[in-house]
C-alpha cells in the first residue's frame, strides 16, 4: 500500500464508485439535443466546413461546366394532316377524325427513320464533322492505351491465313462501322415529338453548332415532306401504269364480246332496233297500226250512218263542213222568208225571191250529204281491208318472236357477259380519270408550320439552373459534412461536454496564445508576464476552482490521458501565477523516467527529484526557485528505471509531507495516466487530481478510460481543465463558456 501524506484528504469511496458506474452505465455521455440553438450553434462551430462545401461544390460545378462543349437545341413544327380526296362527294365537317395518338407517334418514328437521318447527313456533309463521326476524334488516353492493349492482346492473323472464301466475299457490300455510327450518332441527335391533343410534330436536333443544329432540322422537316410528297407520287404513277394496263385489257375484252354477240346475232337473223329487237318492235308497231286502223274504221262507219241519215241532223253536219255552211245558209233564208211573209205577204216578189234562194239551198244540201255518203263508203271498204291485213302480219310476227324468244337465250349470256365487261371498263376509265386529276392536285401530308431558328442559348449545359442545384447541393452536403463531423467528433470541445461526459466540473478553458504574442517566451512565462490575459484569467479562475473546494487541497497531481495535453504549461503557469498572489508555491517534475533535462528549466541540469529519493542529495540542495516569480520547483534529476519504487516508498512520503507544511500549494507534474503507471500512483499521493484535456483533440473515450484508471487508482479527481483552447473558434462555437471571450466579457482584459 502507498503511504498517503498525514492530513491528506481522502475522496469519498462511495461517491467515485458511483460516479465510475455511471459512466459505465451512460456511456459517458448524453445525446445532444438538436433543436433551434443547439442547430445554430452547431453551424457556428462547423462553419468553415460548411462554408467550404458551398463554396466548394458550386466551383467545381463552374469549372467542370467551362470545360463541357455547349450543346445548341434548334426546334421546328410540322403540321401531319393526312385528308384523302374525294371527287364526288364533299367531306363532312363532321367526319371522325382518322389520326390517333398511335398514327402521330408512328409518324415520328418515320421521321426519325435511318432514310431523314442519311439525308440529313449527306445534305449537311456530316460525315465529315467530328462531332458526329467518333472517328475523325482524337481519342484519349485511355482509349489509346485499351486500343494498344487489345491490339497486343489480340491473336494476329497473317494474311496467307485467310480462307480463299472470305477473300471472295470481300469482294463485295462491306460494313462501314464509321458511317453506321455517324448515322446512329445524328439520329441520337434527331428528336421528333408529337405534342399532345394535336396534329402537330415537333422536331429538334441538338448540335456543337446553333446554325448546324437549326439547319439540321429544317433539312429533316423537307426531307420528311419531300419524302412523303414522292412516296405519294411513286404510288400515283404505279396506280396510272396499272390502271393504264386494265383498261387496255378490258378494252380489248370488251371488244371480243360485242363481236361474238353481232356474229351470233347475225347468225340468228336478229336486228336490234332502236329501243328493243326488232321482233318486238315490229310486233309494237303492228299493234299500233292494228289499232289505228281499227279506230279509223268505226270513225268511217260512224260517219257512213250518219250520212245515211241513220243519226241526228248534228251528226250528219259533222260529215262535211259544207253541209254545215248550206244549213246555215238554209236557217238564215227561212228566218227571213217568215219574217217577209208577215209584212208583204206572199205574193211580193221579195218573198218569191226568197223562196226561190231557199229551195236552191236545199237541192245544194242534198246534194252535198249524198257526195259525202259515197265518199264514206269508200273509206269503210278500205278500213276493213287494211285491218284484216294488219291481223295477218300481227300473226306473223307474233310467230317469228316466238322463234326469235329461243335464239334469245344464248344471246342473253353472251350481252351479260359483254355488260359486265363494260361495266369494269368503265369503273376502270373513271378511276384512271380520279387518279389523273388526283396526281395533278396531290400534296404531301404534312407541312411545315415553323421553320426552326439558330438558338442564341445552349441546352446544354444550362448553367443557371445547374448552378443553383449546384448551390443547392453545396449546402446539402455542408449540413450532412457538418452533421458527420459533428457525429463523428468524439473530443471535448467545452465545460459543458466535460461535464457530461465525465461528469467532473470544468475548471478553465485555457486558451492557445499565438506565438507572435509568445515572441521568445514560453507560455508560462507569458502568463507571468501578462497578468490580464485571457491566458492568466482562466489560470486564476483554476486557481480559485481548486481552492474553492471545501477539502482545500494543499498537494494537487497535474496529469492528462496522453501526451500534449498541455499539462505541464499549465502546472508551471498556474504555479508562477499563484506566487505572484503571494502564495508559497512548489512545482515537482514527478516524470522521474525521462533522462532528458528538466522540462521547467531547461538549463538547470543539477541533482533533482530522484536524487533526493535516492537519499544522494538533501531536499535543500534540490530545491530551485524562478527568479521572476518566486517560485519553487523541484527538477525530476537523474532518469530512473525503477520509478514506481521510488514513488511508492516512504521518502516520496516523507517528502511531500514536508513540502505541505513549508507550502502553501504543491503541484505535483505527472506523466500521463495512460502511458505508464506512474501517474496513479503520484496521483493517489495528492491530495487532488486535476485532469488536463487538450480542446478538440483527445477523444472522450480516451480520456474517460484515463479518468477511470485514475479512479481505480483511488485518485481524488477534483475536476478538469480544457487546454490549447482556440479563442476565435470557440468564440464563435455557441456553448455557453464561449461567452468567456466575447468582447463584453473580454474588454475586462488585455493581451
Amino acid at each position: 500500500m502507498v503511504e498517503r501524506p498525514s492530513g491528506a484528504p481522502h475522496a469519498p469511496p462511495m461517491l467515485r464508485h458511483d460516479r465510475l458506474a455511471s459512466r459505465t452505465l451512460t456511456g459517458g455521455h448524453e445525446p445532444t439535443r438538436l433543436n433551434g440553438p443547439a442547430v445554430i450553434a452547431i453551424l457556428k462551430r462547423r462553419l468553415w466546413p460548411l462554408l467550404a462545401s458551398i463554396i466548394l461544390v458550386p466551383s467545381l460545378t463552374l469549372l467542370a461546366l467551362s470545360q463541357i462543349t455547349p450543346l445548341y437545341t434548334a426546334t421546328g413544327t410540322l403540321l401531319y394532316d393526312a385528308s384523302e380526296y374525294k371527287l364526288r362527294e364533299l367531306q363532312s365537317i363532321l367526319r371522325t377524325d382518322p389520326i390517333t395518338d398511335a398514327v402521330m407517334t408512328s409518324q415520328a418514328e418515320v421521321l426519325r427513320g435511318i432514310l431523314t437521318v442519311a439525308q440529313v447527313a449527306s445534305r449537311l456533309n456530316l460525315y465529315a464533322n467530328p462531332e458526329f463521326n467518333a472517328a475523325l476524334r482524337r481519342a484519349s488516353w485511355p482509349q489509346r492505351a485499351f486500343a494498344v492493349l487489345l491490339r497486343w492482346s489480340s491473336p494476329r492473323v497473317p494474311k496467307h491465313a485467310v480462307a480463299p472464301e472470305l477473300a471472295a466475299d470481300a469482294v463485295g457490300p462491306q460494313l462501314d462501322p464509321a458511317r453506321n455510327a455517324t448515322l446512329q450518332a445524328v439520329r441520337a441527335a434527331l428528336v421528333v415529338a408529337p405534342i399532345k391533343s394535336s396534329h402537330v410534330l415537333e422536331v429538334s436536333f441538338t448540335a456543337q453548332d446553333p446554325v448546324l443544329a437549326a439547319a439540321a432540322v429544317n433539312h429533316a422537316m423537307d426531307a420528311y415532306v419531300k419524302g412523303q410528297l414522292s412516296a405519294k407520287q411513286r404510288a400515283v404513277r404505279k396506280a396510272k401504269d396499272w390502271l393504264k394496263v386494265a383498261e387496255s385489257e378490258l378494252r380489248g375484252t370488251v371488244q371480243e364480246k360485242e363481236d361474238e354477240i353481232a356474229r351470233y346475232r347475225a347468225r340468228n337473223g336478229m336486228v336490234e332496233g332502236m329501243h328493243a329487237r326488232l321482233g318486238a318492235e315490229q310486233i309494237s308497231l303492228l299493234n299500233e297500226d292494228l289499232a289505228h286502223s281499227r279506230n279509223d274504221l268505226a270513225a268511217a262507219e260512224g260517219r257512213l250512218d250518219a250520212a245515211a241519215g241513220r243519226s241526228g241532223a248534228a251528226a250528219q253536219a259533222a260529215i262535211s263542213p259544207a253541209v254545215v255552211q248550206l244549213r246555215a245558209r238554209e236557217s238564215q233564208l227561212t228566218g227571213q222568208l217568215q219574217a217577209m211573209l208577215g209584212r208583204l205577204g206572199a205574193g211580193h216578189p221579195d218573198v218569191q225571191s226568197l223562196r226561190a234562194q231557199l229551195a236552191e239551198t236545199e237541192r245544194s244540201v242534198a246534194a252535198e250529204i249524198a257526195r259525202s255518203v259515197a265518199a264514206t263508203e269508200a273509206d269503210v271498204r278500205a278500213g276493213h281491208e287494211r285491218v284484216a291485213a294488219l291481223e295477218q302480219d300481227l300473226l306473223a310476227a307474233q310467230r317469228q318472236a316466238e322463234r326469235d324468244a329461243e335464239a334469245q337465250i344464248p344471246l342473253n349470256a353472251l350481252q351479260r357477259d359483254g355488260e359486265a365487261s363494260r361495266s369494269l371498263l368503265q369503273l376502270v376509265l373513271e378511276r384512271s380519270r380520279q387518279t389523273d386529276q388526283q396526281a395533278a392536285i396531290e400534296g404531301p401530308d404534312a407541312h411545315e408550320i415553323s421553320s426552326a431558328l439558330p438558338p442564341d442559348r445552349p441546352s446544354f449545359p444550362r448553367t443557371v439552373p445547374i448552378m443553383v442545384a449546384a448551390t443547392a447541393s453545396g449546402v446539402l452536403f455542408g449540413l450532412l459534412l457538418v452533421y458527420l463531423l459533428e457525429l463523428a467528433d468524439r473530443t471535448l470541445r467545452s465545460g459543458d461536454d466535460v461535464r457530461t461526459a465525465l461528469e467532473l466540473p470544468c475548471f478553465a478553458l485555457i486558451p492557445r496564445v499565438p506565438r507572435r504574442a509568445l515572441g521568445h517566451s514560453s507560455i508560462a512565462e507569458y502568463a507571468a508576464r501578462e497578468p490580464l490575459s485571457p491566458l492568466a484569467e482562466q489560470l486564476r479562475a483554476l486557481r480559485a476552482g481548486l481552492s474553492l473546494r471545501p477539502d482545500g487541497p494543499h498537494i494537487v497531481a497535474v496529469t492528462a490521458a496522453l501526451q500534449a495535453e498541455g499539462k505541464t504549461t499549465v502546472t508551471l503557469a498556474l504555479g508562477r501565477l499563484a506566487a505572484m498572489n503571494g502564495e508559497r508555491v512548489i512545482v515537482l517534475d514527478c516524470d522521474i523516467r525521462r533522462s532528458s533535462p528538466s522540462r521547467i528549466s531547461d538549463a538547470d541540469t543539477g541533482p533533482g527529484l530522484v536524487d533526493c529519493l535516492q537519499d544522494r542529495a538533501p531536499l535543500a540542495d534540490i530545491i530551485r526557485r524562478d527568479r521572476d516569480t518566486g517560485m519553487d520547483y523541484i527538477p525530476a534529476g537523474t532518469g530512473e528505471a525503477n520509478a514506481l519504487g521510488l514513488l511508492r516508498s516512504a521518502m516520496m512520503a516523507r517528502l511531500l509531507q514536508t513540502l505541505r507544511q513549508d507550502y502553501d500549494l504543491v503541484l505535483l507534474d505527472t506523466p500521463p495516466a495512460q502511458a505508464v503507471t506512474d501517474a496513479r500512483i503520484i496521483t493517489g499521493l495528492a491530495d487532488a487530481t486535476l485532469l488536463c484535456v487538450r480542446w478538440r483533440h483527445t477523444a472522450r473515450e480516451v480520456v474517460q478510460n484515463a479518468l477511470e484508471l485514475l479512479e481505480e487508482a483511488h485518485a481524488n479527481v477534483v475536476g478538469a481543465a480544457l487546454t490549447q483552447v482556440d479563442v476565435k473558434v470557440h468564440a464563435r462555437s455557441g456553448y455557453a463558456d464561449a461567452v468567456v471571450y466575447h468582447p463584453p466579457h473580454g474588454s475586462h482584459l488585455r493581451g
